[in-house]
């Protein structure tokens, strides 16, 4: 079976490894950025088969880079899942609007995103 790859994006060291450790531990291959920009650049070396994104991040935040994402026919293709501090609706929408997939609220609860990923994703139908 091929490997799932997920590419974290948040400007926190300490939010990159607690994201990458979780999704390690189930078995998810994981590489991170550390902004948008970083994101991007690393999207069009090695596409990832998802993103989780942190909204507020130096140089492109997590919006921004989101909406680039989602209108390059090249990377449209790969869903985003929005992860953020907040819990306002507000939030939510606007991750949509901007191309996202789903949103999770940090501090992030494992079940919550895996389920996430499992609705998104190729993986969920090839791994119950």
């Amino acid at each position: 079976m091929a490997t799932f790859k997920i590419l974290v994006v948040d400007d926190s060291a300490t939010d990159r490894f607690y994201l990458t450790e979780m999704l390690e531990k189930v078995g998810f291959t994981v590489s991170t950025a550390e902004n948008g920009q970083d994101c991007i650049d690393k999207v069009e070396l090695d596409p990832p088969d998802l993103i989780v994104m942190d909204v507020i991040m130096p140089i492109l935040n997590g919006f921004q880079a989101t909406r680039a994402l989602s209108r390059n026919p090249k990377t449209a293709h790969i869903p985003v899942i929005i992860c953020t501090g907040k819990q306002q609706a507000t939030d939510r929408l606007w991750a949509l609007r901007q191309g996202a997939k789903d949103c999770v609220i940090k501090p992030v609860n494992p079940q919550d995103l895996f389920a996430k990923i499992k609705a998104l994703s190729k993986y969920g139908q090839t791994k119950a």
